[in-house]
């Protein structure tokens, strides 16, 4: 999805000006570090990966890069870029049954990416942004891109009356941050325009870093532009004492409140004003076709988030990688839209066509420029993923049967549908109940007052209601039911949606049919209640298979070579477990995901597991169903709470028990994993075959 204009788009919401971005977040605090704070002065990047081997880390998320076919005749997007398939085929393996979270949009899942945890643990469940309640039952705007130690962000005023962090963990401390495993180890840590660990906007991030009186503040009041191409988007946090990140550089103390274990005495850069000269220090940084990096208006730095092609933000990437910075994570924009202004593209459309053959040239000139500097498959690891899948919302091409390659496609039809929520709710069921909703295909409502989830006189009320919601769709002529699925409190509970902030809870929400937008506007259909807009074209955030899967690629050293693995069920959270196995680092917290031993060589695992793969394949097999958003119990559960709050069956809410026991469960089965993938523990396997046995249960008992 385009990540800025997503935010707000419709004139039903307030159209705000600004930046943002993703970040990574957090988790609870349970193990202790196992890399310890390198002593001052030795700055050597220290990975204790099994065998030694893993020097550098590159990390890329793209924005809806797809390697499933949205047309059966149109090869899929990873399918157009060959140069990257096959260095992930050919030299590792690329999952194809990958998962997002929920809600599966830009934000939720590169924060869950990045921190091996889910939205409840990271603070960022719902989306782009969300709402919140403010004390007088009212709801405001938040902004989920935001710098990781930043307040929530409400862009509407600079006294919003929830203060506490954006990124939240469980207990409702800021999150821990991604990068500290790699920086106590005496790493340098690049971010490219990666999800809030770099500044996100001008506003509330600015006075987070640098102060509201600074120099930085100052030139964002007189220059805005210039002051976000040199501010946002661009950082690199340092190993302690490291020269990158001194303060004659424009270091500024990389400040970490609750951090587990503490964190003094590291500095960070942020922005490519002061990144640029350390990376390229022989002139202006240029994008690996040669342009000097800048934004659409001509404003040298960071180009904007949508502007962030594979060509820039790998340019980015090498360049870091050659000057001091060994762990790069990095996010590459989505290819579907045409960047800045758009409109959207359809499978095989000319220039999405292109977009992509542009997208593995950058990635062709990227592994040539690697491999001459000495940085390849035998010495980094290599991390590929996207957020999450799409949902295209068109007609059929022309012509009939186009492969976009050697014909290409064009549409008469394209767009996703949208839907005003209050003025169907009012002129289908009479309901006028006033409401604010995070517009979205997996709209969040936000019922004024807060009224309880079980409210007889108003939320039950209006659940059911939204449960009979339809629309005629305007390509079909057809009338569409438009909720799939819905979820109270209770269910977002088990699917990882509530977070430590109680304001930020929804009444509701709804997973709607996923060619259609919903959002909350006028209380009538005087202005048609359902159009088709033909500036988006690719909805996500719902539960849709389209959406919620997606795709994991893994080079380097420990991995074995696979291939396309479609047999291992996993999800974003599995990935940083992983990642920290390879690399023989610890986060100071546990997990949501899991160690994905089974693309992983024996000699990168501890001997625990090499010695029991069967059974611990089994449990974590098992784990992930029970756990993940898009596990088997996870929609289960969904299915069933839509079918109570539909009717509104008492009796069916009993059926929400089962979230205490899931959650004891999964605590019990991922702490016996994590024991044994990053302490090496012995295990009982009595235990363990006792918490495979009640978990095939719990999944057979809904």
């Amino acid at each position: 999805m385009n990540r800025t204009r997503r935010l707000w788009r419709y004139p039903i919401t307030r159209l705000i000006t600004m930046a943002a971005v993703l970040v990574m977040l957090l988790g609870f605090a349970g193990y202790t570090s196992r890399t310890t704070t390198h002593a001052a002065g030795n700055n050597a990047c220290q990975l204790d990966s099994a065998q030694g081997n893993i020097k550098h880390v590159i990390y890329v998320q793209f924005d809806n890069v797809h390697f499933m076919r949205d047309n059966p005749h149109v090869p899929s997007d990873l399918e157009q870029m060959p140069i990257l398939l096959n260095f992930m085929t050919n030299n590792g393996v690329l999952l194809s049954n990958h998962h997002t979270p929920l809600i599966a949009h830009t934000a939720t899942d590169i924060l869950t990416s990045l921190t091996g945890v889910y939205g409840d643990r990271h603070g960022v469940p719902i989306s782009n942004s969300f709402r919140y309640f403010n004390p007088d039952g009212t709801s405001n705007t938040g902004v989920s891109f935001a710098y990781w130690t930043a307040p929530l962000f409400d862009p509407n005023t600079s006294t919003p009356t929830d203060t506490k962090f954006n990124m939240l963990t469980a207990s409702g401390q800021n999150a821990p941050a991604p990068w500290v495993p790699y920086t106590r180890a005496g790493c340098n840590v690049g971010s490219v325009a990666t999800a809030n660990t770099i500044l996100e906007n001008t506003a509330i991030d600015i006075p987070t870093v640098f102060g509201p009186g600074s120099d930085q503040a100052l030139e964002v009041k007189n220059n805005p532009g210039q002051a976000f191409a040199d501010f946002v988007g661009i950082g690199i946090h340092c190993a302690q004492n490291n020269a990158i990140c001194s303060p004659s550089n424009t270091g500024k103390s990389d400040l970490l409140p609750d951090e587990p274990g503490g964190y003094t005495g590291f500095n960070g850069l942020f922005g490519h004003k002061y990144v640029a000269p350390i990376i390229s220090p022989n002139g202006p940084l240029k994008d690996l076709n040669g342009n000097v990096i800048q934004d659409p208006q001509g404003h040298v730095g960071f180009p904007g988030f949508d502007g962030m092609s594979a060509a820039v933000s790998l340019s980015y990437v090498a360049a870091m990688q050659e000057h001091g910075v060994p762990v790069t994570y990095s996010y590459i924009s989505d290819a579907h839209d045409a960047h800045p202004s758009g409109p959207a593209y359809g499978p095989g459309q000319a220039g999405y066509v292109q977009a992509l053959k542009s997208y593995d040239n950058a990635f062709g000139s990227f592994f040539k420029r690697l491999q001459s500097d000495g940085i390849n498959k035998s010495n980094s690891l290599f991390v590929f993923t996207a957020d999450e899948g799409d949902h295209f919302v068109g007609g059929q091409p022309s012509p009939a049967g186009c492969n976009g390659v050697t014909t290409p496609c064009t549409y008469s039809q394209i767009g996703e549908l949208n839907a005003n929520m209050a003025g169907l709710l009012a002129t289908e069921q009479g309901v006028t109940t006033p409401f604010k909703a995070h517009s979205d295909s997996a709209p969040n409502v936000y019922i004024t007052g807060n009224p309880a989830r079980d409210n007889q006189t108003i939320t039950r009320p209006f659940e059911r209601a939204v449960g009979k919601l339809t629309a005629v769709n305007p390509m079909t002529g057809n009338t569409d039911t438009l909720t799939k699925y819905l979820a109270d409190p209770v269910e977002m509970k088990l699917l990882h949606m509530i977070t430590a902030d109680p304001a930020r809870t929804p009444t509701l929400t709804m997973f709607a049919d996923p060619n259609y937008f919903l959002f909350a506007g006028a209380p009538n259909c005087s202005t048609p209640c359902v159009t088709q807009q033909a500036g988006f074209a690719w909805n996500h955030g719902d539960v849709s298979p389209d959406i919620n899967t997606t795709w994991l690629g893994i080079v380097g050293p420990g991995i074995r070579a696979q291939g396309v693995n479609s047999s291992v069920w996993s999800d974003h959270t599995d990935i940083r477990p992983t990642m920290m196995e390879l690399l023989g680092l610890r986060d100071d917290y546990s997990h949501d995901g899991r160690v994905l031993f089974e693309v992983m060589k024996d000699s990168a695992l501890p001997k625990v597991i090499r010695q029991n793969r069967a059974l611990f394949t089994q449990l974590a097999q098992v784990y992930k169903q029970i756990d993940a958003c898009v596990g088997q119990l996870g929609l289960a559960t969904l299915a069933v709470s839509t079918k109570a709050l539909e009717s509104g069956s008492s009796s069916d809410d009993n059926t929400y028990t089962i979230n205490n026991q899931r959650d004891a469960l999964a605590a019990q089965m991922i702490a016996l994993l994590e024991g044994s993938e990053f302490n090496g523990q012995p295990f009982s396997d009595h235990q363990t075959q006792q918490l495979i046995a009640q978990g095939q249960a719990l999944l057979k008992s809904v």
